[in-house]
């Protein structure tokens, strides 16, 4: 695997001039312990390199890609960690403003379209809906959290799955993974939601996904045992 050298971030406590428009103290959760921006990090720890997203090597964790069989593009990446799991997309953002009240908005109508049932809940990253999601006409609801982080013109989302599906101690370790996690923006120019390339440890970034609207609850959540 390839690695890309990054070091622990230091803790700074976030300025208030910079919270946004309306967002109420609920929604303005800090970014203190993470995830991080490029921008926020030096350059002396390893740190596997999966294009948008770079994770710290940890013990026991396995970090695994979906990729589109026609494209090749990698879709998102999923960091397992025992029975607990985190889907990941990294979205470009406005400069201005975060998305993810307006994400989470829309989730919550997607799942309630869909038969399933969601609830908001502030969590350690801030507000998250907490949800039971139907896999199909019929089966069993599916236990899972949709987490948004908001960085700097960027937003992460991430599902956490299997043991990880309820707050506590079952989801604490992957929770940690999702805090050391850095993004990498990039320069370019790129519209609101706009999916920022990852790709497999090793190779280059190809160009963005087009044609899939990836805020729409869809099938890439699968159980996690």
């Amino acid at each position: 695997m390839a690695f890309r050298r990054k070091a622990s971030p230091a803790v700074s406590e976030p300025d208030p001039v910079a919270v946004a428009g309306d967002q109420s103290a609920a929604e303005v959760v800090s970014r203190v312990n993470g995830p991080w921006d490029l921008s926020e990090v030096s350059d002396d720890s390893e740190r596997i390199d999966f294009g948008a997203l770079q994770f710290p090597p940890r013990e026991g964790l396995e970090v695994q890609v979906q990729v589109d069989q026609e494209s090749g593009q990698v879709l998102f990446v999923t960091a397992v960690l025992g029975g607990a799991a985190a889907q990941m997309h990294v979205f470009a953002a406005p400069r201005s403003h975060g998305i993810w009240s307006e994400v989470r908005a829309e989730i919550k109508v997607g799942i309630t379209a869909s038969g399933g049932l969601v609830e908001e809940a502030i969590g350690i990253f801030g507000p998250e809906l907490r949800a039971r999601v139907p896999q199909g006409p019929g089966s069993t609801m599916q236990l899972a959290r949709f987490i948004g982080v908001d960085g700097p013109r960027w937003f992460l989302r991430a599902i956490l799955l299997g043991e990880a599906a309820l707050p506590g101690d079952g989801a604490a370790a992957i929770e940690e993974v999702l805090r050391s996690v850095v993004v990498v923006r990039g320069n370019e120019a790129m519209a609101p939601r706009e999916q920022i390339a990852l790709h497999v440890p090793g190779q280059e970034s190809g160009s963005l996904i087009a044609g899939i609207d990836p805020f729409v609850r869809g099938p890439e959540i699968t159980e996690v045992r």
